[in-house]
């Protein structure tokens, strides 16, 4: 079985749930199995080390989850049309992996949650392609043969998956779960035609 991670990092619950869709999609593919992680959130002081596990939830990500992994899915709430802290302070410490070219040529895609419809989504899920770009990695997207993405009224788009939790509940619809899982099995189906060089 080759891992696909899906690492990202959760507030409110709505990246979280859609995390465990983009997981159920990559499990529907023969020999890929998601490894979800999460980050720990970034406070100005630190006095004590967060614990390498948290109380509830995932485990904190490691170089080494990237490192062995054959893809990439990364998810974060939307603040201000940009990823989260926590998860772009995790990112921006990979870059002995972008030197070593660790991630070259493995799949990756990104997903997002808002509070409202014109929150900042797309801008988002643009940004956060950006260092995966830097890392040499092939990005994958969702086409409008996707059923769902034609008939949403609230999350999903060309650029990955998002929810859009309006009453602030991270209760996703049923369009913006199937095309979550359509992204994991997506990802998860292009790491498999491809060899398993760098993982």
């Amino acid at each position: 079985m080759r891992d696909i991670l899906v690492l990202y990092y959760s507030r409110h619950g709505g990246t979280a749930a859609l995390a465990r869709e983009v997981c159920r999609g990559i499990e529907q593919v023969s020999g890929m199995q998601a490894r979800l992680r999460t980050v720990p959130a970034v406070q100005s002081v630190i006095t004590t080390p967060e614990a390498s596990v948290p109380a509830v939830g995932p485990p904190y990500a490691t170089a080494d989850d990237l490192h062995n992994c054959a893809g990439l899915i990364l998810g974060s709430p939307t603040r201000f049309g940009q990823m989260a802290a926590p998860l772009k302070y995790f990112i921006d410490s990979t870059s002995a992996l972008w030197a070593s070219g660790a991630l070259v040529d493995k799949p990756a895609a990104v997903f997002t949650s808002t509070q409202t419809m014109h929150g900042g989504q797309e801008s988002t899920l643009l940004s956060m392609m950006l260092p995966l770009l830097h890392h040499g990695m092939y990005l994958v997207g969702l086409p409008f043969t996707e059923v769902a993405l034609n008939k949403t009224r609230s999350g999903g788009s060309p650029y990955g998956a998002s929810h859009v939790a309006n009453d602030g509940t991270p209760q996703l619809t049923d369009d913006e779960k199937q095309l979550a899982q359509a992204l994991g099995t997506r990802v998860a189906r292009l790491a498999s035609y491809l060899p398993a060089s760098h993982s």
